[in-house]
């Protein structure tokens, strides 16, 4: 996505990107975000996670927030989850900072955005491919307010799917607005 994106007449100069989550390991290793982050050709802002004071950094980073992002991209675990918002902890979802630290989630401490954030974006894209991710597309789809991606704002939210994770549901059956 990234590689497409690049090749597209952009203003470079004028954007920045915000990471949504990372996972707390060293500058270039290949769990983290980041590394996918290093091509862009604008300014990028990476989650401070190799912090000695996470806490106070996660503080710093969220200070240096914009207002409100235009857009924020999201994807969808095969557990239901997005950004870095486990299943069974609703605390990071709807807590009341910009930014929380999460321990031992799916092997690795992290750091995310909350809901209140991603909410408050102009729009939100969710990014998910693969058939592994049809059921959580599916249950989401229906509101399953067990999954972390429920949380997320449908009102101006996009699905890109490719057809392994395209849902099988009726969209007839989908309750409410479509996303």
């Amino acid at each position: 996505m990234i590689a497409a994106l690049v090749a597209h007449d952009v203003p470079w100069s004028a954007v920045e990107v915000w990471q949504v989550d990372e996972r707390v390991r060293p500058d270039g290793h290949e769990a983290r975000n980041a590394v996918q982050l290093a091509g862009l050709p604008c300014r990028v802002h990476l989650m401070p996670v190799t912090a000695a004071d996470r806490r106070g950094a996660a503080r710093r980073y969220a200070a240096g927030l914009p207002e409100r992002f235009d857009v924020v991209h999201l994807g969808l675990g095969d557990d239901g989850h997005t950004a870095s918002w486990p299943p069974g902890r609703p605390a990071v979802v709807s807590s009341d900072r910009a930014v929380e630290l999460v321990d031992d989630f799916n092997g690795h401490d992290r750091m995310t955005l909350t809901g209140r954030v991603v909410d408050a974006a102009r729009a939100r894209l969710v990014l998910t491919m693969g058939a592994s991710k049809r059921p959580m597309v599916e249950r989401w789809l229906l509101r399953d307010p067990s999954l972390p991606i429920s949380g997320v704002r449908r009102t101006a939210t996009v699905a890109v799917l490719d057809p392994a994770a395209a849902p099988r549901v009726e969209l007839e059956r989908l309750p409410g607005p479509s996303v």
